[in-house]
């Protein structure tokens, strides 16, 4: 067991070799998924105006749409694969396949043979691909350090998370302004290598439980509905999937970025980069701090304040019409963002047993997944209806409120503490 003094130092973690490697391979592949986010945004939002009459929000709101339907449809099956089979075995199909996916970008791009249907069906495809990926790379995690190390291994992957946010954005945006977007897909699917090696360097296989009698659909149905069961029976779990999907969903506007860039603040292909890493440089700030405080009291009331103040941020960035303003605003949602998400992170993973992971995850991927994903869309038809200054600020209101809801419906939450 690790002393108290080590579990405190910042990359306590990483002494660990299985999980080193793991999360070594996720600070590339991140960035260069970011990369890919600004490059496809940019090309929705380019092909949308080419259209007599287009609104761009609209289509760039059909994204999120996109990616939420696969994830309605496969998530809790995915939960089930990640419990049943090995985790990193897992992993390696889906990262190959959406290294593949990247290709195909790069290729069609480069050929001019790309339209709004094609990006439409690759984006679908590719995010059918993560929803099986998601629940077993989180699953995996628990069992590569131990216990005690966990929130500070969830921190080190919020870093990882949040400095690919801050790269990944810059050099897309930097990319888009000197190169061409082909050239931002194909090195994502490079990026993707770093994560496949350190699978296959990985001495960790995870042992699954033996297989139940009955049908395979039977026994996936019963392995379905046995973790629906648990996450409805653990009210702090229930609770804080429920917040996540209420603050994401209300808070959603990252989508929106080309537009805000172009219409509201003037700025250039390079600004719309900074504007897309403002988030990450504040959560990168809030995990560095995160991981070098161990065990946070008041865990719960900590929660709430920061989901408070993710929303103001929010409201703020929607009526900002000064880009330094705006990067402030953002780089406050990053930071509140990354608190709420160690914390929420922490209690769920050490109140879930090792057998349930996979499932429970994947119940909470639908929440904090189909929050941003269908705010997205939700935020591309308001900005069509009301202006896209107007739907933010309205939505980081909403999520203001509907925090304070959850807070004095649920006091469970209020009142939890380690």
């Amino acid at each position: 067991m690790e002393s108290a003094s080590s579990r405190r130092l910042p990359f306590a973690a990483l002494r660990h070799r299985d999980f080193r490697l793991l999360w070594g391979g996720q600070v590339v592949s991140i960035a260069g998924s970011q990369m890919q986010v600004v490059a496809l945004h940019v090309q929705f939002y380019r092909l949308a105006q080419q259209i007599p009459g287009a609104n761009p929000a609209l289509y760039l709101g059909l994204i999120g749409l996109m990616q939420l339907l696969p994830l309605l449809i496969l998530g809790l099956g995915a939960g089930v694969l990640a419990d049943r089979f090995d985790r990193r075995s897992v992993m390696l199909v889906t990262q190959s396949l959406m290294m593949g996916f990247s290709v195909a970008l790069a290729a069609l791009t480069w050929l001019d043979m790309i339209s709004l249907p094609v990006l439409y069906v690759i984006v679908a495809l590719t995010f059918a691909t993560r929803t099986f990926d998601t629940p077993s790379r989180q699953a995996l995690v628990p069992a590569l350090v131990p216990r005690e190390t966990l929130p500070n291994a969830l921190s080190l992957n919020m870093i990882a998370w949040q400095f690919g946010h801050i790269v990944g954005p810059a050099l897309g945006g930097l990319l888009v302004a000197e190169t061409s977007i082909a050239l931002i897909y194909g090195l994502d699917a490079l990026s993707f290598g770093a994560v496949l090696l350190s699978l296959l360097l990985m001495r960790h296989r995870h042992t699954p439980p033996p297989p139940t009698r009955g049908s395979p659909a039977t026994a996936v149905r019963g392995s379905v509905l046995e973790g629906l069961r648990f996450v409805w029976g653990s009210p702090i779990i229930l609770s804080t999937m429920l917040l996540d999907f209420v603050a994401t969903f209300f808070g959603a506007a990252m989508t929106l970025l080309p537009l805000f860039a172009d219409q509201i603040l003037r700025v250039d292909a390079r600004g719309l980069g900074l504007m897309y890493a403002a988030p990450a440089v504040g959560a990168l700030g809030a995990a560095l701090v995160m991981s070098t405080l161990g065990q946070v009291r008041n865990q719960g009331k900590t929660v709430l304040v920061s989901v408070v103040i993710y929303g103001l941020a929010t409201a703020v960035f929607g009526v900002s019409r000064w880009l330094p303003l705006t990067l402030l605003a953002l780089a406050g949602t990053g930071a509140a963002d990354t608190v709420s998400a160690v914390l929420r992170g922490t209690i769920r993973q050490i109140a879930t047993p090792d057998q349930l992971r996979g499932r429970a995850t994947s119940v909470n991927m639908i929440f904090f997944q189909g929050g941003p994903l269908l705010g997205e869309f939700e935020a591309g038809l308001a900005a069509t209806l009301l202006g896209a200054p107007l739907a933010v600020g309205l939505g980081g209101l909403a999520c203001v409120l509907a925090t304070l809801v959850i807070a004095w419906r649920v006091p469970t939450l209020r009142r939890h503490d380690i």
